[in-house]
């Protein structure tokens, strides 16, 4: 139980903290200046921008954090497997991590639609103006969720890293273990 895991673990919890406060900073940051432009027809070109310079750090965050958490998951793996409660908040990190990476991408997807509409006119980043076309404004009201949605699923994230955490006390441990081959022999018999 003394072995170090400083590099995967660097890795998972670096990339996270990227993840969530980059995605974060963009919704309030990027998308919230788009707004401040005067020429409204400038505003998606503005956000575009930021956010395609945001896309390859972003990118290299979340597979920092899928590399680092692989390896935190293979030297953890004894703990998942006999300490009670470390599988079910381990099932529930990787739910929340697949529903991330899913919103992460549908998010990209509906941004490149907004790069090839630069020059619509709008209110901002996420905010259609009168004149948006429909298809346009329709991208930007999915975009404003999303936006949102991140965050809140990668600080969720963040807070089943606490719970592991929690679980990786001494005090934690040897209890869980045990009550998991309790539960378990209790069962066989």
């Amino acid at each position: 139980m003394s072995e170090r895991n400083t590099v995967v673990r660097s890795l998972h919890d670096f990339g996270l903290a990227a993840w969530f406060g980059g995605t974060l900073a963009g919704a309030v940051g990027i998308n919230g200046a788009a707004a401040d432009v005067a020429d409204s027809t400038q505003r998606l070109h503005v956000a575009n921008a930021g956010w395609a310079r945001w896309t390859p750090v972003n990118l290299a965050a979340i597979a920092a954090h899928l590399v680092g958490g692989a390896g935190l998951l293979a030297a953890n793996s004894g703990r998942v497997a006999t300490q009670r409660g470390v599988a079910a908040s381990t099932v529930a990190k990787t739910a929340l991590t697949v529903a991330a990476l899913g919103v992460t991408a549908y998010s990209r997807a509906l941004g490149k639609k907004l790069e090839r509409a630069e020059g619509t006119p709008v209110e901002g980043g996420t905010d259609p103006a009168s004149a948006t076309p429909d298809e346009i404004a329709k991208v930007q009201q999915q975009l404003k969720i999303t936006q949102w949605v991140i965050p809140a699923l990668t600080g969720g994230i963040v807070v089943l890293n606490a719970v592991h955490g929690e679980q990786q006390r001494p005090t934690q441990q040897l209890p869980g273990i045990l009550a998991k081959s309790a539960r378990l022999l209790g069962q066989s018999s």
